[in-house]
């Protein structure tokens, strides 16, 4: 069981007997009132989607899977192909059942691949990717580190918030569970 303030997009949760895949999840704060998770998932065995909003106090049970160590080869139109590298056998997931860790996968990549009854349910990039910067604002004259941002595109497609002294071809650190700019790469 996990509190509901942890679910994360892309995780497997079961409730009342049946597997539901995480589509979109956002922590919600009124003014008035205790903050809520509210959640899209998607029930695995017709595919139908459901907004659901649980409670900050409330817990949910996450699914047991396996879990196989998969290296992410390449994608093309039929989807984006993982091996797993001790059988060498290889798998094709749509860009839907991934994600947004999309933005966070590049060739030779190793993930954490959920399989349930042998079928992939979802996948779960490392901790921390590094991706080179491809478009930025120009450095500032005298900028240094404060908390003032700029968006960067990165390699894979995504943009995010970066200080202002990087710039274009710097390699960066990035949390995949968050998204964030965590430092250059060393």
């Amino acid at each position: 069981m996990i509190a509901a303030t942890q679910i994360r997009v892309g995780m497997i949760l079961l409730m009342n007997g049946e597997l539901f895949k995480v589509l979109a999840a956002v922590h919600v704060t009124p003014g008035k009132g205790r903050g809520m998770m509210q959640t899209k998932l998607r029930r695995l065995s017709t595919g139908t989607q459901q907004d659901v909003r649980f409670r900050s106090s409330d817990t949910v049970e996450k699914a047991h899977l396996e879990r196989r160590e998969m290296e992410f080869l390449y994608n093309d139109d039929t989807g984006y192909h993982f091996m797993d590298q001790t059988t060498y056998e290889q798998i094709a997931l749509s860009a839907e059942d991934l994600g947004d860790i999309i933005g966070y996968l590049l060739p030779n990549t190793t993930c954490q691949v959920e399989m349930h009854d042998g079928k992939p349910l979802g996948v779960e990039p490392p901790l921390m990717v590094e991706l080179k910067v491809v478009e930025t604002d120009p450095v500032l004259k005298g900028a240094t580190a404060t908390n003032k941002s700029k968006p960067a595109k990165l390699e894979t497609g995504i943009t995010v918030a970066i200080p202002p002294f990087i710039e274009v071809g710097e390699v960066l650190r990035i949390d995949t569970r968050t998204g964030n700019y965590v430092e250059r790469a060393r």
